[in-house]
């Protein structure tokens, strides 16, 4: 409702009706979860539904009519006609082309999507793939059971073509089977199939995965890195997905559309599905697509449609022109941003976007992150005058900056014709400094604005404690209206971010004569840093850290294998900071001399440290104190020690950072990629890296400070990003009491109910159900007696994978420790049947379709994630040596300890007879390690020549493809590299049988790279 005009105008909360991509809310069908059980029905249902929302329906089976028809449908998209001639060459050269795989295909729609076409005449046209600016003009056709062959024949359930394009993928199972198993086919579609012939599967941008009553949705290329690190392999271009990163759909109340028909009534809707392809898709610079989540999309409309709105009724320049999105911390809220930054420069009248940030570091961060999702979309500045020029200049539409360097241009500048521009201005992190008197000067002077705050802890009436007076003003008075929210618990209940594991470890003992005075009371800075009480905790984090950050689990992160996670210790000041420093450094010092006493060696934490001259004392709401970059204010003493503390991490990484402003800024930004990137063990802090930081790495906070309300929110947060399935929820360790703290916190920005939703269960729980489950293990399937039957298989497989669950959230309590139940060499052995039945079952799935037992899903990440490696095979073919002369038993038991670790690991159990072989190969005088790589080194080298020599490839390429692959990690499917090894005879030539040769050949060598990866 707009009111007539005056003081009084207000321009009611945008309603997200039918033009809007995402539902306002969603009705549920009561009727449809009864309508179909089997998947053919559901299949059939399906289909049926799409076709009454004007899709058509195609009977398509083969390449050619799908080539046939995607012809005809860029025909009547552009309004041309092809020559046979045309079309050859525009399919061959543009769309099919040999050298192009997924990631050029997508490349093809989200970026390149018109091309260029040679006619015969000379002339030249412009031909689309899909129509971004009418999304309507694009054609929907639906097909069904599509047969491809590739490594082995496949038949594909539902796919949604775009313009004759495969650009949707609908995998289904029937109800009560777990909807994993439709990921997992679509996994093996990528590796089997999807490039065959053409390749034009792998033009599908989205999947959708569904058993009717649960349906989820993601991107080809989403994620793909953390396929490689749960694979143990580098995977530069691997287009799978992890099953973490998988999307629910849901309505603008974050109401969840879970059931397959109202999944299609609303996702799979025309517009909706065409929004998201061509408007809510980012293709960034890694070359993956990122496809929005449904709370994005409506912040994001909310926000375009505000500003049309306001534009339209001529309300710019006042708060009724604005508002604010509470997006909870960790939900993406820079791609959100990004989004509407970007979508509103394309929008008539708007000359400026500004993204603004209260600190320089987090305008380093957004910044690297808009480079992230567009290369040179957005522009920052290191200066007030750089600013003054991109504020001035028309080629930088969206400007990143500083608070501080925009109030300090509109000091310096009275006078600007920027001031007078339709301007869009996005506040990140709306609940600090912008509420201050540098946010009231910059909208006094600019005057055709609209101002939008982004934010995961509002300031409510409830909270606006005063901090002096007057009394902080809400995020709703700074801003205007909440255009659309989307809280922690709502995250956690749609698992885009961690719950939380809170300790709290009482580390300061009551005297006896004040046994009635609460721990929480005795909190006073001089007993809180007694030499005492910071050794105790230094000796708390060293004594737990491998524990809390995992590191017995291995994956690969950016090419390389690492161990585990990494943590960061908030301290209360910079006292603290250097006491906890120091401890920490002296604990591990008297650590690494008594190893080397005992002969042993002592690995120790990388720990680095970092404050600056910001006042340590948070704000009385819970604000974190800001930090910047200029420790020219510290006092001497603590600008030594920081200086030493430099010096030392140069030692570590060979760097020469020192605390100059320059390059204590560089210090930073080091420090922060050597965290992300698990090089860091431990950091610690004051305030920096607190809010706004992001590192998927980071799984444990150590908490020595008071935290509460937004404070507190934002620096659990920073433990709480997805990984992989091993890191199952951020660990905080508490040294003061801040239960009541957390809960108050949990309530304001969640719900009275959050605590249970964001926290996860107490030990007790999980031990409980973990000690009933080994019961039934041990009762119903003891070891020694064969487990008879598919059904009784499933059982064990259900079971045992329900094990390795709880017990990967448990091995992170300290009361689980020798409470194991199972002893090591059992729960080897029960890994070795998992795997077992693992290959089994796969096997069977390969073979014949119709006897894929759908219904099984193997929690084989978690294996993998706590399996031994090849050093530790080696460690112990190194205790075989020593056996050798020393009793037949002796050395058969340690030759029986290699060989059961080998049947336990999921990625060396194909590998066991070459390390057997080798075993019993060696003798006991040479060095493993050496010997061990010479003797990998000659066996890959003669089982490539054998495949060279039976399958007559051409030797140089073969060896130069093979060698490619174990360098980039993966075996390539798609383009010419494949093609070039093969015997030479021409493709076109009838009765080659080019495609059935390829698909030997990649099915050698696939078995070759496995048999071989990660072994030297």
């Amino acid at each position: 409702m707009i009111a007539s005009s005056g003081a009084a105008f207000r321009i009611a909360p945008i309603a997200v009706g039918e033009e809007s991509t995402v539902i306002a809310e969603y009705e549920p069908d009561p009727a449809a979860s009864e309508r179909y059980q089997s998947e053919a029905e559901l299949e059939r249902e399906l289909i049926k539904q799409l076709c009454a929302q004007a899709y058509e329906p195609l009977a398509i089976t083969s390449e050619v009519d799908l080539v046939a028809n995607l012809r005809a449908q860029l025909e009547a998209l552009n309004g041309i006609t092809f020559t046979d001639t045309e079309w050859k060459a525009f399919f061959s050269e543009k769309i099919a082309n040999a050298n192009d795989g997924i990631v050029e295909k997508t490349a093809l729609i989200q970026e390149d999507h018109v091309q260029i076409l040679n006619r015969e005449d000379g002339a030249f046209e412009n031909i689309a793939l899909i129509d971004k600016t009418n999304v309507h003009n694009n054609r929907l056709q639906v097909i069904n059971q599509y047969k491809s062959e590739g490594a082995r024949a496949t038949r594909y359930d539902v796919t949604i073509l775009v313009n004759g394009l495969p650009m949707v993928h609908v995998e289904l199972k029937r109800r009560g089977v777990d909807i994993r198993e439709a990921f997992n086919q679509i996994n093996r579609y990528q590796r089997d199939s999807f490039w065959a012939g053409s390749g034009l599967f792998e033009y599908v941008q989205l999947f959708v995965i569904s058993n009717g009553t649960l349906t989820k949705y993601y991107s080809n290329t989403t994620r793909d890195r953390h396929v490689g690190e749960l694979a143990g392999k580098r995977c530069r271009k691997k287009t799978s997905s992890s099953f973490e990163f998988t999307s629910w759909w849901a309505d603008a109340n974050n109401n969840r559309i879970a059931d397959l028909p109202g999944f299609t009534r609303t996702f799979l809707s025309k517009r909706t599905l065409l929004n998201v392809l061509t408007r809510y898709c980012v293709f960034d610079v890694d070359r993956s697509l990122l496809v929005m989540r449904p709370y994005q999309i409506v912040a994001t409309e909310r926000i375009l449609q505000r500003i049309e709105i306001s534009t339209n009724y001529r309300r710019t320049g006042t708060i009724d022109a604005g508002g604010y999105v509470w997006h909870t911390t960790g939900s993406g809220k820079t791609l959100t941003s990004f989004k509407t930054a970007q979508l509103a420069t394309c929008m008539e009248g708007i000359d400026k976007v500004l993204f603004v940030v209260d600190r320089k570091d987090l305008d380093y961060q957004t910044m690297r992150e808009y480079e992230r999702f567009e290369k040179g979309a957005a522009n920052s500045n290191r200066s007030t005058a750089v600013l003054k020029e991109q504020l001035e200049g028309p080629d930088s539409r969206i400007i990143i900056t500083t608070i501080q360097k925009l109030s300090t241009f509109v000091k310096r500048n009275k006078q600007h014709p920027v001031y007078g521009k339709h301007v869009v201005i996005v506040f990140d992190e709306c609940h600090r400094s912008q509420f201050g008197d540098m946010h009231t000067a910059i909208t006094k002077t600019f005057k055709h604005y609209h101002l939008f705050g982004f934010t995961g802890t509002p300031i409510f009436a409830d909270n606006a404690s005063t901090s002096g007076s007057p009394k902080r003003r809400t995020t709703a008075q700074a801003f205007g209206d909440k255009l659309h929210t989307y809280t922690i618990v709502d995250a956690i209940g749609d698992k885009n971010v961690l719950p939380f594991r809170i300790d709290y470890v009482n580390t300061i003992k009551v005297a006896p004569q004040a046994t009635n005075t609460p721990v929480a009371a005795i909190d006073t800075e001089s007993a809180l840093l007694h030499p005492d009480r910071v050794r105790m905790v230094a000796e708390y984090i060293l004594g737990r850290f491998d524990q809390k950050t995992r590191r017995s689990e291995g994956y690969v992160l950016k090419d390389k294998r690492v161990r585990g996670f990494n943590s960061m210790f908030a301290t209360a000041s910079i006292d603290a900071a250097k006491r906890y420093y120091n401890a920490i450094e002296k604990l591990q010092r008297e650590r690494e001399q008594a190893a080397q006493a005992a002969g042993k060696r002592y690995e120790r934490l990388k720990v680095g440290l970092i404050y600056s001259s910001a006042p340590n004392e948070d704000e009385p709401d819970g604000l974190l104190g800001e930090e910047d970059f200029e420790p020219d204010g510290l006092d001497k003493a603590s600008r030594d020690f920081l200086e030493g503390a430099v010096q030392d991490y140069n030692d570590m990484f060979g760097t020469s950072y020192d605390t100059s402003s320059t390059k204590f800024e560089n210090y930073y930004k080091d420090l922060s990629g050597r965290l992300k990137n698990r090089e860091l063990d431990l950091v610690i802090v004051v305030n920096m890296f607190l809010t706004g930081f992001d590192a998927t790495t980071l799984n444990t906070l150590w908490v020595d400070k008071n935290l509460k309300q937004h404070g507190l929110i934002q620096a659990f947060s920073r433990t709480n990003r997805i990984l992989n399935s091993v890191k199952t929820y951020g660990n905080i360790v508490c040294f003061r009491d801040l239960e009541d703290e957390v809960d108050d916190a949990l309530a304001l920005f969640g719900n009275k109910d959050a605590a249970s939703v964001v926290k996860i269960a107490p030990y007790g729980e999980y031990y409980s159900k973990y000690q009933q489950k080994i019961s039934d293990l041990l009762d119903r399937f003891p070891l020694g007696k064969e487990i008879v039957g598919e059904q009784a298989q499933k059982d064990f497989i259900a079971l045992f994978g329900a094990i390795l669950s709880l017990r990967n959230i448990l091995v992170a309590f300290d009361e689980f420790a020798g409470n194991e139940i199972l002893t090591p060499r059992q729960m080897q052995d029960y890994q070795s049947i998992y795997l077992d039945l693992y290959e089994d079952f796969r096997r069977t799935a390969e073979g014949d379709k119709e006897s894929i037992s759908e219904d099984v899903v193997f929690e084989i990440e978690l294996v993998k994630q706590v399996e031994v490696g090849v050093d530790y095979i080696l460690m112990l073919v190194s205790e075989y040596q020593k056996q050798k002369g020393n009793g037949v038993d002796k050395e058969l038991e340690a030759r029986s300890n290699i060989a059961r670790a080998l049947e336990a690991s999921a990625s060396l159990r194909n590998k066991k007879d070459l390390v057997m072989e080798f075993v019993d190969s060696i003798s006991a005088d040479v060095n493993t390690a050496h010997a061990w790589q010479a003797y990998i080194a000659q066996k890959r080298h003669d089982e490539l020549e054998r495949i060279i020599a039976e399958e007559n490839l051409n030797p140089g390429p073969a060896r130069a493809f093979v060698e490619d692959a174990f360098r980039n990690g993966e075996i390539p499917t798609g383009g010419t590299a494949i093609t070039k090894i093969l015997p030479p005879v021409s493709r076109f030539a009838h009765g080659n049988n080019h495609g059935a040769k390829k698909a030997v050949v990649l099915e050698k060598l696939k078995a070759f790279f496995d048999r071989f990866s990660g072994l030297s």
